[in-house]
């Protein structure tokens, strides 16, 4: 006999956390397109950039060229992988750091904290929203450098791999330190104001808007603490001539230094993530 004509109810099983997870990737991905100031300030503001680069140095001539004004790369070509690792900065750290700080603030989390929703599935919904963004950005991002500006992309399958690994790694570290971060600021209020000038610092001493190799050695080795250094220097391994290895610091690309620092900063920031999450916070 089936269970209604026993007189009993069928047994309805919750989602499961993975489930409740992908479910919020969608819905964050809709919010975060829904946001003016976020698309601006985080998915398009590489693309300014780069653009602002390509048009105001592209006069004086290419980067790393010959005494003869022969070979190098053009400026756009220089400034993209710094674009690229700025995106990934941006896109996990600055807008999870801001946008979770906010939630607290308004008492979304609060509200959260009531439902069945896990901090795990939630954490899921943040970081495959902040995957889905960066590769979209990425990929435009891409696009308008080859189709538009004109810069030439490579062509050897072992750069694309290399491209890819960086990417997902710094893409989950950079939403592991965002998220961390959103533990910092006071209010949704000064949440950009706390996160906006520590990512802007970082990307002027990281080789994103300046040339590493121009920095005093000092700043070199501060930049070299934090993972958008070596985010960007992962990039110009993709996109850049062999040559311009012999400008980092140590004339190598350092891949498994890369590898290493990212991996370690992906660890700290999953464990700080863990440590200082809260629904609400503990002082409110």
């Amino acid at each position: 006999m089936s269970a209604t004509m026993m007189g009993t109810r069928p047994q309805h099983t919750a989602p499961s956390t993975l489930a409740l997870g992908l479910s919020r990737i969608g819905y964050e991905t809709r919010l975060y397109f829904r946001s003016p100031d976020t698309l601006l300030f985080t998915f398009f503001f590489p693309f300014i950039m780069l653009g602002i680069f390509t048009a105001a140095f592209s006069s004086s001539g290419n980067i790393g060229a010959n005494p003869d004004g022969t070979g190098g790369v053009n400026v756009g070509a220089y400034y993209l992988p710094g674009m690229l690792a700025a995106g990934m900065l941006l896109s996990g750290v600055q807008n999870l750091a801001v946008d979770i700080a906010g939630e607290k603030s308004d008492g979304t989390l609060k509200r959260l904290g009531g439902t069945p929703l896990s901090p795990l599935s939630y954490f899921l919904g943040k970081i495959g929203q902040v995957f889905v963004t960066a590769i979209l950005q990425a990929g435009l991002l891409l696009l308008v450098a080859g189709l538009v500006l004109d810069i030439a992309l490579p062509s050897e399958p072992e750069k694309w791999a290399t491209f890819a690994w960086v990417f997902v790694f710094g893409v989950i570290t950079s939403a592991f330190l965002g998220i961390a971060l959103s533990a910092v600021p006071r209010s949704g209020r000064s949440a950009t104001a706390v996160v906006a000038p520590v990512v802007l610092v970082l990307q002027f001493i990281s080789g994103v808007y300046l040339q590493f190799t121009t920095l005093p050695e000092w700043m070199q080795n501060l930049a070299s603490i934090f993972p958008l250094k070596w985010m960007a220097q992962g990039m110009r391994s993709v996109f850049l001539p062999e040559s311009f290895a012999a400008a980092e610091q140590s004339g190598t690309w350092d891949l498994p230094w890369v590898a290493g620092a990212l991996g370690v900063w992906l660890v700290l920031g999953l464990v700080l993530s863990r440590v200082t999450f809260r629904w609400i916070r503990r002082d409110a």
